[in-house]
């Protein structure tokens, strides 16, 4: 253990954070403990008035300047949550703040920052970017930097969490799990649970496409990447600091790299067990944790987990919730091919069995042979094995689209398209109760004679399911067509005719007369 990290127990120890940061509590997170089968627990640092750790690291560093320089002035570049701390760390202490942001910031944690006080500049697309600019605003106007992780005292600040989570937990634990974007949580962190509780793990957690901590410890010094992804904004760092980047690559016992997906599966865990939705970065230790116990087969352990921040930008949350599933290992997205002939369908339905159906999409194209989009719950990635094998043994060819980008970013979305092989073509929305079977007794009240040249449902947790079905329907049964809908309604299946729709006449249907 290098001496030098000594002297940061006296920063952490000494750190001034509880002017206006909290203790935030370690929660167990009893969904996840069963479903693991480990202990975890979630360290909630969406507690903090700015929903976010970073205000510990700001305040301890504003805390300790002098009244000349609070005189002339805070500036610091961030993508949002160190902003929101530095802002409120400015208004308690009385001085001015400027904030250089990525223009990229959600607008949420923007919004914040002004409410606070702090004046926002936009500038660049990562934190890198900023933190450039505001170089040059330094040198115009004399105004004290405060860094988001390069400085001591702002990751002893960030240390005050190791200490809290030691504390409150005194009792064996195996692993702590910290996000990294510069390094300062994570510096803070370890160097003070390392030489305290030595047999602690303490691992990093980055996005797939943001690992820059990872590279550098790889490299032997701080690299520079050309792009971050920007998913997780609270991460995306260029470049990590020298002095975070030494103490993580002596300190950290691993560091796990996790995808989108990944991370959004662990927004939703953790708003099952606690009811808040926290923002990517706020996730990414979750989701690393998950990651870390998968790959190590960890069984009967005590975990923990930084809920770094919960500054989501609602406009996110359709995004996140249609890749969650998918990135919990809880749904799957499968390519299967059926027969083009009457009763293939209700056949095919029939044999996924009780298995929950998210998603069923499927298109007239061909007249030998159907392409069905599928959706399914499952319980693990084990279970896609066993239904790929049952689907086969009835006789339906399919391929797993799970991790498959296009599928999941496009083309679940752009099943359809025209069918010029269909000249009567008839287009109705219908609508059914959800509950566990319904979808099948609807299939079977759609037995007709009638050909479906298009299916497609999606579960979107109502009450109610909804179906878009396309019927070839000749001039000569026109009648009979109707007695079918009537028979339907009857057996409380309710629809509107959307063959009218401009929507379905510029997009779907191949005659647009």
């Amino acid at each position: 253990m290098h001496a030098r990290y000594s002297e940061y127990l006296n920063r952490v120890l000494l750190s001034r954070v509880y002017d206006v940061a909290c203790e935030t509590p370690l929660e167990k997170a009893e969904n996840l403990s069963r479903r693991l089968r480990n202990t975890v627990f979630l360290k909630r640092e969406d507690l903090q008035p700015v929903f976010s750790f970073k205000l510990r690291g700001a305040y301890n560093k504003m805390a300790r300047l002098s009244a000349e320089e609070l005189h002339r002035g805070v500036i610091a570049a961030s993508a949002g949550n160190h902003a929101q701390g530095v802002a409120l760390s400015a208004r308690r202490l009385g001085c001015d703040a400027t904030i250089v942001m990525p223009v990229t910031t959600p607008a949420i944690k923007v919004n914040a920052v002004r409410r606070l006080g702090g004046q926002v500049v936009l500038f660049g697309e990562s934190f890198s970017d900023a933190w450039q600019h505001t170089q040059e605003l330094i040198r115009q106007t004399g105004a004290i930097f405060i860094p988001p992780f390069e400085d001591p005292d702002v990751i002893a600040g960030q240390g005050t969490i190791g200490m809290e989570i030691i504390r409150q937990h005194p009792d064996p634990i195996n692993a702590v799990f910290v996000p990294i974007g510069g390094g300062g949580l994570a510096a803070g962190i370890a160097v003070y649970i390392k030489q305290l509780r030595p047999e602690i793990k303490v691992i990093g957690v980055e996005p797939t496409d943001s690992d820059a901590m990872r590279r550098s410890i790889e490299a032997g010094y701080p690299i520079v990447m050309q792009d971050v992804g920007l998913f997780a904004d609270g991460v995306a760092v260029k470049q990590v600091g020298e002095e975070t980047f030494a103490i993580c690559r002596d300190m950290l016992d691993d560091i796990v790299t996790v995808g989108t997906d990944a991370i959004c599966g662990a927004i939703k865990d953790v708003f099952e067990d606690t009811r808040i939705v926290a923002e990517p970065a706020g996730a990414l230790s979750l989701a690393g944790l998950k990651a870390y116990v998968r790959a190590n087969a960890v069984q009967d352990s005590h975990l923990v987990a930084i809920v770094s921040g919960a500054n989501m930008n609602f406009d996110r949350l359709s995004y996140v919730v249609d890749r969650s599933e998918l990135g919990a290992g809880r749904e799957a997205l499968l390519a299967v091919t059926i027969p083009e002939e009457i009763g293939s369908f209700r056949h095919f339905i029939a044999a996924l069995g009780n298995r929950n159906i998210t998603e069923l999409c499927t298109r007239s194209v061909d007249p030998i042979q159907a392409r069905v989009l599928l959706g399914i719950k499952i319980q693990g990635r084990d279970d896609v094995a066993e239904v790929l094998a049952d689907l086969k043994e009835k006789g339906f060819s399919a391929i797993d689209l799970s991790d498959n980008e296009l599928a999941k970013l496009h083309i679940r979305h752009l099943v359809g398209g025209n069918a010029p092989n269909i000249s009567h073509e008839r287009i109705l929305r219908f609508f059914f109760p959800e509950r566990p079977g319904a979808l099948l007794n609807f299939i079977d009240a759609m037995q007709t004679e009638f050909s479906i040249t298009l299916f497609q449902y999606r579960y979107h947790g109502a009450d109610f399911g909804r179906v878009l079905m396309g019927f070839d329907v000749s001039e000569e049964k026109k009648q009979a067509f109707q007695e079918f809908l009537d028979r339907v309604a009857a057996m409380g299946f309710s629809h509107i005719d959307e063959t009218e729709n401009p929507a379905y006449k510029l997009f779907i249907s191949w005659h647009t007369a």
